[in-house]
């Protein structure tokens, strides 16, 4: 059903959109985006600094014993 839009349709939607919620209203909207998307890249590397930091815990050290343990 979209396979067909292409250019002068997808301007047709913009100028639609743009009249129906103003100048305004957009670039509020579009400056949510953003600070959602910030926040989301934020949580992702918090996660992975995370995941990194249990690792690095959970890391055995495998080094030989001193010859003192041995004996």
């Amino acid at each position: 059903m979209l396979n067909n839009i292409g250019l002068p349709g997808i301007l047709l939607i913009a100028v639609v959109v743009l009249v129906l919620f103003g100048r305004g209203k957009i670039s509020s909207l579009m400056g949510e985006v953003g600070k959602g998307i910030t926040a989301f890249k934020r949580g992702v590397d918090d996660s992975k600094k995370e995941l990194e930091d249990e690792v690095v815990d959970a890391a055995v050290d495998v080094t030989p014993d001193s010859e003192q343990d041995k004996a």
